[in-house]
C-alpha cells in the first residue's frame, strides 16, 4: 500500500481529466483524451527528432544551473563567513532578488543574439539568488560550539573551514540546488516559448500555435518527467554525498 499511495493522486487526476474529455461538455482542444495525448508522447519518445528536443533544453538548464552553483556556492560561502563581503553584497542581492529577471531577456538577446548563450545567462541569474542565499544563511547559521570546540583542539582556521565550516553548510548547499534546478528547467521553457527554433519550450508555443492541444500537453508531460528525474537525482546525490545529516523519519 506504501508503494501505491503516491499515486493514487495522480491516477485520481488522470480519471477525472479522461471523463471530462469523453463527457462532451467541453471542446476537444481544452482537454484533449489521454488516449491522444498518450499517442503523440509515444510519436515524441520514439523520433530523433523528440529527443534531439529535449537534450537542447536539457543542456541549456543545467549549463546555466551549473554556472550558477559554482559561483553561487563561492559567493554565499564568502558572504557566510566574511562580514565585508555579507556588508557588499548581501544588500545587492537582497534588494535585487524581487525583481523578475526576465525582464531583463530582450537586453540578453541584444547583448548573446538569440541562441542558447542568452537563455543560459538569463538561467544563470535566475539561479544565482537562491543558492547564493540559502548557502550563506547555511555558513552564516554554524553552530558556534563546533567551531569552538575546534579552536580548542588546536585546529587552523583553514581545517576549521575544511572540516566543520563546510560540512555545516552543505545541507544548506543542496537545499538551494533542490531550489534552484526547477527555477532552471522553467525558465529555459520560458525563454524558448519567447525566442527559438528548438527545444521543448518551442514544442509547446508551436503545438499551442498549431491548436495541437495533444501535442503540447505531451511535451508538458515530458517537461514534467525531466524535472522529476532530475529532482530525485539531485536528493540522491545529497543521499549519498550528505551521509551525515539524514532524516529518518517524520515528525507529526
Amino acid at each position: 500500500m506504501s508503494r501505491v499511495r503516491p499515486f493514487l493522486l495522480l491516477g485520481a487526476l488522470l480519471l477525472a481529466w479522461e471523463l471530462a474529455a469523453r463527457s462532451g461538455w467541453w471542446n476537444q482542444l481544452l482537454f484533449p483524451s489521454l488516449v491522444d495525448i498518450a499517442d503523440e508522447l509515444v510519436r515524441f519518445a520514439t523520433a530523433a527528432e523528440g529527443w534531439h528536443e529535449a537534450w537542447v533544453s536539457l543542456y541549456r538548464a543545467l549549463a546555466g544551473f551549473a554556472l550558477a552553483a559554482a559561483v553561487g556556492v563561492g559567493l554565499g560561502m564568502l558572504m557566510g563567513r566574511s562580514e565585508l563581503v555579507a556588508a557588499l553584497l548581501d544588500p545587492l542581492f537582497s534588494g535585487t532578488y524581487a525583481v523578475p529577471k526576465l525582464a531583463l531577456f530582450p537586453i540578453f538577446i541584444f547583448v548573446f543574439g538569440l541562441g542558447s548563450l542568452s537563455k543560459v545567462a538569463l538561467i544563470f541569474l535566475e539561479c544565482l539568488y537562491p543558492i547564493v542565499i540559502i548557502t550563506y544563511q547555511g555558513a552564516r547559521g554554524v553552530n558556534r560550539v563546533l567551531i569552538w570546540s575546534a579552536q580548542n583542539m588546536g585546529a587552523s582556521r583553514a581545517r576549521i573551514f575544511a572540516r566543520v565550516v563546510i560540512p555545516a553548510t552543505v545541507p544548506f548547499i543542496f537545499a538551494g540546488f533542490r531550489v534552484a534546478l526547477p527555477v532552471a528547467m522553467i525558465v529555459v521553457i520560458i525563454t524558448e516559448m519567447i525566442s527559438s527554433i528548438d527545444g521543448l519550450g518551442y514544442v509547446v508555443i508551436y503545438a499551442l500555435a498549431s491548436l495541437k492541444t495533444d501535442r503540447m500537453l505531451a511535451a508538458v508531460v515530458v517537461i514534467a518527467l525531466l524535472g522529476l528525474l532530475l529532482d530525485r537525482g539531485l536528493v540522491l546525490l545529497r543521499s549519498r554525498l550528505v551521509y551525515w545529516d539524514r532524516l529518518e523519519t517524520y515528525y507529526v
